[in-house]
């Protein structure tokens, strides 16, 4: 460490918005950035509002005083680049003036919502200019979303028309189980009608992709799960598995990719979380994320795979019913900067 020619790298940049400011977005921020072990591994940037986050800080002082160990200063910052990164200090940049007075925790406004998609799409051009190396995402509404006037299902879809992006998936992930799904906000009865061999084929191939660019794996194991009981039972309870699940395993095989299925879902999650697949392909939002929260419900990321940039998040909702009293949980938005600023490491970005 003596060494006169020893540089250290400049730790990642990662930027965090702030999600609908009437969340508990603004003080699960404040309460994860009161970690030091955060700014061991990045340098993290809120895209928020001041005065919202400021009045985060002072509530969680009052009601949860634990949750805020040290004193917290917010440094006003216009770029990136003019980050302090280090603990006690909370780099934001403000894009929105919404004042506290006009944000009150668990009552939503339009104008919150206006502003969350403002954050959203800032980080989204700031990571395209390697501004940032990564971005992690608070929670929003889809419906104040809608009400904004962006019609879109929710983080995802918007973020990956930005970017241009054409083919992704959404990965959740915690320590012991990781899980993809093939279709993602639809009705049930909807799924068998959604579901064919090409999306089936296209979810494999771009998780193992990114299970080896973004988190490290060199030969990941992949495990698919079926649709119906027992997998069909040879046809006796669906045919999707013989016409569909199958041969989109089968030609990723071809590909040179470790999969096997597809095994009956009430079987798969217990030998996965065992450690014998590193992600499991399910076909329903459900199927996959019901075992996942069993195990990993309050420290989960999701993760969009496929995307020009690298962007995680919180694996819950805004949770209006508690905002504002310092009960929430910051475990998922650590989670969550940690796993983008690894895959940050992993591509090879620089600051």
């Amino acid at each position: 460490m003596n060494n006169p020619y020893f540089i250290l790298k400049p730790l990642p940049c990662i930027g965090i918005t702030m999600g609908d400011p009437a969340g508990i977005g603004p003080e699960i921020i404040a309460m994860a950035l009161a970690d030091r072990q955060v700014y061991e591994v990045c340098r993290p940037v809120v895209l928020g509002d001041s005065a919202v986050l400021s009045a985060a800080v002072s509530r969680i002082g009052q009601n949860a005083p634990e949750r805020l160990p040290d004193a917290v200063f917010i440094n006003r910052i216009s770029a990136p680049a003019e980050a302090q990164g280090k603990p006690g200090v909370i780099d934001l940049i403000p894009l929105s003036d919404l004042g506290s007075e006009a944000i009150e925790p668990g009552k939503p406004v339009v104008a919150g919502g206006k502003a969350m998609v403002d954050y959203i799409l800032r980080a989204v051009d700031m990571a395209v200019q390697g501004e940032i190396q990564g971005m992690v995402t608070a929670p929003i509404s889809k419906v104040l979303m809608h009400e904004a006037g962006y019609k879109y299902d929710g983080h995802t879809q918007l973020i990956a028309q930005r970017t241009n992006a054409k083919d992704y998936v959404m990965m959740l992930a915690g320590a012991k189980l990781r899980v993809v799904l093939v279709t993602i906000h639809c009705a049930l009865k909807t799924v068998p009608d959604l579901l064919d061999r090409e999306g089936i084929y296209q979810t494999i191939m771009i998780t193992a992709q990114a299970l080896k660019a973004d988190l490290g794996f060199s030969s990941p194991r992949l495990a698919v799960a079926a649709l119906n009981p027992h997998a069909g039972e040879e046809g006796l309870f669906g045919t999707e598995e013989q016409e569909m699940i199958t041969p989109a395993i089968s030609q990723a095989r071809q590909q040179g990719i470790d999969v096997e299925g597809p095994f009956p879902a009430d079987t798969l999650f217990h030998q996965a979380a065992a450690g014998r697949f590193e992600a499991v392909v399910a076909m329903y939002h459900d199927q996959g994320l019901i075992p996942l929260k069993l195990l990993h419900f309050s420290d989960a990321v999701n993760v969009t795979l496929g995307l020009p940039i690298i962007r995680t998040s919180v694996d819950h909702g805004t949770a209006y019913d508690i905002a504002g009293t310092g009960r929430a949980d910051p475990s998922s938005l650590k989670a969550a900067i940690v796993m983008a600023t690894e895959m940050a490491k992993n591509r090879g970005l620089n600051p």
